[in-house]
């Protein structure tokens, strides 16, 4: 295992770095770094805004043959990280003690998958001086195992059980990162955001749940150079298949006729019927919501206004969606006059409302996988998605549980949310407020100087 020194992949990481020309060094004087973080900062704004390239960031370095730009996945999430503040030099944040890490585990649904994890991976972390890790949905590490020294090793940048490695609070990493874009990532050495991690190689792939689609984690392996394969991302992701395999025997079977439908933090909702998934197109999405919504049906004039902001659009070109959906989906799913589905619908979003209507709010906020079709502007899409986060939100403000607030305020959806942060920010042990404390301090100042390049307006940005 070689966790330590420099290699080449470290200095085209810095060839490439947003901040290394601006930040202090050693050496200059307090007026010099001043203006250097300035400097940094105007640089990571023009970054976010696009109108400058991460290779763009380090002046005067462009000769330099070795200099190269990011791959577009990596370089994405550099964007992402710098809009959530993420600290280049910085260290992941240790949430979950003993007790809380331990009742985590004993919940989580991945938990009757780590038999399976371990059978295929554990030789292979701890031969290969490597670890096996497991986090959950909000990239909490639930399960980091392997070779000893190598344990050891990662510790000193506490990548460790309980600490929390999701891409907006730990900048770009594998888990982090598969977590936020929903697909298989690796990331090599110096793809890493932060300095400290850049010694390391990892991959790393979401696992889904096998009947409603939603994520329910990620699976990775993290090592040294020697990761530095194709092989370790096609490894991964075969463990993650293999984990929702076992996920779908341990679970019960389908009921006849039900229906579960898939709709949160997705812009393509996904159907079950029967046992299989159905992939939606977005329009489709959004004809099953508003029906899932309406159980007892929508006439076709009233369903018209539902869909389209256009009010140009004819009722022929709904019947026309609808005859798809219906060839898909099959006669016996979807009825007419009034439009409706079939049988009983098990909408997530529903499930969402009806755990916040009875109180449960840990449920519902373990449930909630982003916001209602993130994507759509069909109205009734739209008022449905304001209305869900928004009761949520006022939940988990009145309830002031830190974790439940932290899992929303690093979330995709959750990072420019003021009114989270400073309920974040009363909540948190005084040993955890430092960080957010800095990021309500920054998103506070954006909002006393205005809207700004590094704000992205939605429903969940609230001053």
């Amino acid at each position: 295992m070689s966790a330590t020194g420099r290699n080449d992949l470290d200095e085209e990481a810095e060839l490439s770095d947003a901040w290394v020309a601006g930040e202090p060094r050693t050496g200059r004087t307090p007026r010099a770094d001043g203006e250097a973080a300035r400097s940094a900062r105007a640089r990571g704004e023009a970054l976010v805004r696009g109108e400058a390239s991460l290779r763009d960031q380090v002046p005067g370095r462009d000769e330099e043959p070795r200099a190269r730009r990011l791959r577009p996945l990596v370089a994405e999430s550099w964007r992402r990280s710098v809009r959530a503040r993420v600290s280049p030099d910085g260290a992941a944040r240790v949430e979950l003690d003993e007790d809380e890490l331990a009742a985590s585990r004993e919940a989580h649904p991945l938990a009757g998958a780590m038999p399976v994890i371990r059978e295929l991976m554990g030789a292979y972390a701890t031969d290969g001086e490597h670890l096996l890790a497991v986090c959950d949905a909000a990239g909490r590490m639930l399960w980091v195992e392997g070779h000893p020294a190598t344990l050891r090793e990662a510790g000193r940048m506490n990548f460790v059980a309980g600490a929390r490695w999701s891409e907006a609070a730990a900048g770009t990493n594998a888990p982090g990162t598969a977590l936020a874009v929903d697909r298989p990532v690796q990331v090599v050495a110096a793809e890493h955001f932060r300095r400290p991690v850049r010694a390391w190689t990892c991959a790393a792939a979401p696992v889904h749940d096998p009947r409603s689609g939603r994520v329910l984690g990620a699976v990775d392996i993290t090592g040294g150079k020697g990761l530095a394969h194709p092989h370790s991302l096609g490894f991964v992701q075969a463990v993650a298949r293999a984990a929702e395999s076992q996920l779908a025997l341990l679970g019960p079977a389908p009921e006849p006729g039900r229906l579960r439908l898939s709709a949160l933090g997705r812009d393509e909702a996904v159907l079950s019927v029967g046992g299989r998934g159905l992939r939606l197109s977005r329009r489709h999405s959004e004809i099953l919501v508003v029906l899932a919504h309406r159980p007892e049906g929508v006439g076709g004039d009233e369903l018209l206004t539902l869909l389209y902001e256009d009010e140009s659009v004819t009722p022929v070109t709904l019947r026309a969606e609808l005859s798809r959906l219906r060839a898909l989906l099959g006669p016996d799913v979807l009825g007419s006059r009034p439009y409706r589905l079939a049988g009983v619908v098990d909408a997530d979003f529903a499930t969402v409302d009806r755990r916040l209507a009875s109180g449960a709010v840990a449920a519902a906020a373990g449930e909630y996988a982003g916001p209602l079709l993130p994507a759509s502007a069909a109205p009734a899409v739209v008022r449905l998605r304001e209305r869900l986060a928004d009761r949520l939100r006022a939940a988990l403000v009145d309830r002031g549980d830190p974790g439940l607030l932290a899992d929303w305020a690093y979330s995709a959806w959750g990072e420019d949310d003021v009114v989270v942060w400073r309920a974040l920010c009363e909540a948190v042990p005084a040993n955890r407020l430092p960080p957010v404390r800095a990021r309500l301090d920054s998103l506070e100042a954006e909002l006393s100087a205005g809207a700004t390049g590094l704000q992205r307006p939605g429903p969940h940005t609230r001053a």
